[in-house]
């Protein structure tokens, strides 16, 4: 009676790996004609015994269920990528523990394969601006190949264009984490008939090409590491989540290693205002126009930073500054007209609210006259910025506009018509 018993398991078993077999033949068949739906659904059908199956059958299995999910991905099954990979790895594991190698070369490959699906497919997302997708797939392919490091760095990159910040953080708390410098090296030569500065692809070509001599002047070139922008990211992300004391930490952070970095110094004087801490925001923007006192746009951004929290003579100043500096800033130009145009509009609320005595009308006066004084202040810094811009059409907008509120028609008219309109 046992022996029977025995016969009937082992042709039980038997008739199970046959079948297993069979669904498993069904399925390669079905992916062959193009129907990965069919196939994956002869997979379920097999998967219920295979974990009992022999480590043969194992690999097969997890090798016919990786090329189908990687199918359903290329078809816009965008989870199907995450099971490919589960289904590869499987496979290489499985074959690991065996030692019978017959299918973990080819799952390898078909890995790096879907590595640049992944890729592709997330270049296609940012293109359609469905950012989180593509940050998701850049993060599945950094995780396929460790040491493309610059996979992780895109993929904080699309999570910030779509405004995920937490999910950006988490990408570049591990970037500085694995101290990503993230900077290149290139190799360029001047093309001597062209005399163009050409890149090359390695060193090896660049000094083949000089030897050649139809290139000279062989350049190696780093750019520049991208910590300092990934410890300036984590910092505004910090700022943007509401996190102010993680945002001050990681500012100091990233000038104790970008010293010389005066953005970071503006940034955390920026935050510094935002807490309310004025002395701290007035040093720090002191130190940074003296860190570059030559630079236009360093001062005009000390006079935005200023302008925006009311401090109008220190905006003021950065903006002379930068007009000084560069007598042709627009921008500078047209903000620092506005300050006084914008401290004119501050008189009117006062002369609304006056009635009708004789020391209210009198006081009026006053402030019209003050009022009119910052507008014509404002006008007279454009009229000059014209000597250098005169056909800027947004100086000549703000100075018709400065001109109309001042009930000047003579020169409202004239600027109109230097407008064309």
């Amino acid at each position: 009676m046992r022996t029977k018993l025995l016969i009937l398991m082992a042709m039980t078993f038997s008739m199970v790996a046959f079948s297993q077999k069979n669904e498993l033949k069904d399925a390669e068949k079905a992916l062959k004609n193009g129907d990965p739906a069919s196939a994956k659904a002869s997979l379920e059908a097999a998967s219920g015994m295979i974990s009992g199956a022999d480590e043969r059958l194992q690999a097969q299995y997890h090798f016919i269920r990786g090329d189908v999910y990687a199918d359903l991905a290329k078809k816009g099954d965008v989870a199907a990528f995450d099971e490919a990979v589960k289904a590869y790895k499987e496979v290489v594991s499985i074959e690991e523990k065996s030692g019978k190698q017959k299918y973990s070369v080819e799952s390898n490959q078909k890995l790096i394969g879907l590595t640049s699906d992944l890729i592709n497919a997330a270049v296609e997302d940012n293109n359609n601006k469905k950012f989180k997708e593509g940050a998701d797939k850049l993060y599945m392919a950094y995780n396929l190949s460790p040491r493309d490091t610059i996979y992780l760095y895109y993929a904080a990159s699309s999570a910030v264009n779509g405004g995920h910040y937490e999910q950006a953080l988490g990408y570049y708390e591990e970037l500085n984490d694995l101290n990503y410098d993230g900077s290149t090296l290139s190799f360029k030569a001047t093309n001597v008939e062209t005399g163009e500065v050409e890149e090359m692809n390695d060193k090896v070509q660049m000094d083949l090409m000089v030897k050649s001599g139809t290139y000279k002047d062989p350049v190696q070139e780093r750019s520049p590491s991208k910590n300092a922008e990934i410890v300036k990211n984590i910092a505004l992300i910090y700022t943007q989540l509401g996190m102010d004391d993680k945002a001050l930490q990681a500012y100091k952070n990233a000038r104790a290693n970008n010293p010389d970095d005066v953005n970071l110094l503006l940034n955390e004087a920026n935050l510094y205002y935002k807490m309310g801490d004025k002395d701290t925001f007035k040093t720090l923007m002191a130190q940074a126009s003296d860190m570059a006192p030559d630079n236009p746009d360093l001062q005009y951004n000390i006079g935005v930073i200023n302008m925006e929290q009311g401090n109008i003579e220190e905006a003021r100043t950065a903006y002379k500054r930068a007009i000084e500096i560069n007598p042709g800033y627009v921008n500078a130009q047209l903000n620092l007209s506005t300050t006084y145009v914008n401290e004119g509009n501050g008189l009117i609320d006062e002369m609304n609210n006056l009635g009708s005595s004789r020391a209210d009308i009198a006081r009026y006066e006053e402030l019209k006259k003050q009022k009119d004084e910052l507008f014509r202040e404002g006008a007279l810094l454009l009229e000059d910025a014209l000597k250098v811009n005169p056909d800027n059409q947004s100086i000549l907008s703000q100075l018709k506009n400065i001109y109309g509120a001042l009930g000047d028609n003579e020169n409202f008219m004239r600027v109109k018509k230097l407008l064309g309109e």
